[in-house]
């Protein structure tokens, strides 16, 4: 995880970094790639209803050849179609706002978990910094995908007591299902341990600056110190992790959807589009190839951008 600490004993230091943001090639590269997707992702609905995109659920009776194998990319279908018929193009542009939107989501729910996490386990001490790093590195042994999977197994719609159940406290029953958001609740709940170190070793920095003890010297409140000095003085941190932790949700989500136990159908996304021409990979490349070209153009501008932020934000780490 980069670590773009502080670099002056200042109250806000993080508002002079950004000043030369998009003057970093990474930051361009990155955000440039970051914009197109966007644009497509919330273009994609007028580009289905305006018909110049297919619609992606369709199944065209013209979309297999005689033998009912997928069309290869030409003609109307621009990058061919899948088993069932299907254009592939619109199903990968539809897919980039299933993806963005849960890898977004679950990195908003995973950064706020592991910002409050690292900022109390550091700002407190002691016994609550033990108990709470200890419960952190129990989650970092679990790996994540593995964990996901077995968030996503209680997810069927069945009702869950959050109680004994010889107990008739019904009001206690919880049913769960699997959907957009509780996708993005499971990655979000797996993703947060990563960002809890960082964020508690910028605050054990933080906290012992000139600044914040003169704060406390003049009776200042826990309250007042974390809202006015340590986390604004955490931000660029909390930013670059979390532009970095996107990628890595984003990854996670498609792994799900290859797995089967990501957003269910007809939605598409591009881990079910690659489950999907796997048996078909010979005859039809463009079934993989398509999605999986999406995933690596999104993880690299995630990967980019934040590589960038880290530079631009923390000089000291520029070669």
């Amino acid at each position: 995880m980069p670590n773009p600490g502080p670099e002056a004993d200042s109250p806000c230091p993080p508002r002079q970094r950004f000043g030369g943001l998009f003057q970093n090639p990474l930051v361009a590269i990155g955000g440039t790639l970051l914009g197109l997707l966007l644009l497509v992702a919330l273009a994609a609905p007028l580009l289905v209803s305006s018909g110049i995109l297919q619609n992606p659920i369709q199944q065209f009776p013209d979309g297999l050849d005689p033998d009912g194998m997928p069309l290869r990319a030409g003609g109307r279908f621009l990058l061919g179609t899948d088993n069932l018929g299907r254009d592939v193009l619109s199903r990968v542009i539809l897919g980039t706002r299933v993806s963005l939107t849960v890898g977004v989501a679950a990195m908003l729910t995973a950064t706020l978990i592991g910002v409050a996490v690292g900022v109390l386990a550091g700002f407190r001490g002691g016994r609550t910094d033990l108990l709470l790093m200890r419960f952190t590195d129990m989650n970092m042994t679990l790996p994540a995908i593995l964990l996901a999977v077995a968030f996503a197994g209680v997810m069927d719609g069945t009702p869950h007591h959050l109680h004994p159940a010889s107990l008739p406290w019904h009001w206690l029953d919880l049913r769960l299902s699997r959907g957009m958001l509780s996708l993005c609740i499971i990655i979000g709940l797996v993703c947060w341990p990563g960002m809890v170190r960082v964020i508690r070793a910028e605050v054990l920095t933080v906290k012992e600056r000139e600044f914040v003890m003169a704060s406390r010297a003049l009776g200042a409140s826990d309250l007042h110190l974390v809202f006015r000095h340590i986390l604004p003085n955490i931000l660029p941190t909390t930013l670059v992790v979390a532009v970095m932790l996107t990628a890595n949700t984003i990854l996670l989500e498609a792994g799900l959807g290859y797995l089967g136990i990501g957003v269910p159908p007809p939605a598409p996304t591009w881990g079910s589009m690659v489950n999907d021409g796997q048996p078909y990979f010979i005859t039809a490349p463009h079934m993989v190839i398509a999605p999986g070209v999406a995933i690596v153009v999104t993880v690299l501008a995630f990967n980019l951008l934040g590589q960038g932020l880290q530079e631009v934000l923390n000089p000291k780490s520029r070669k």
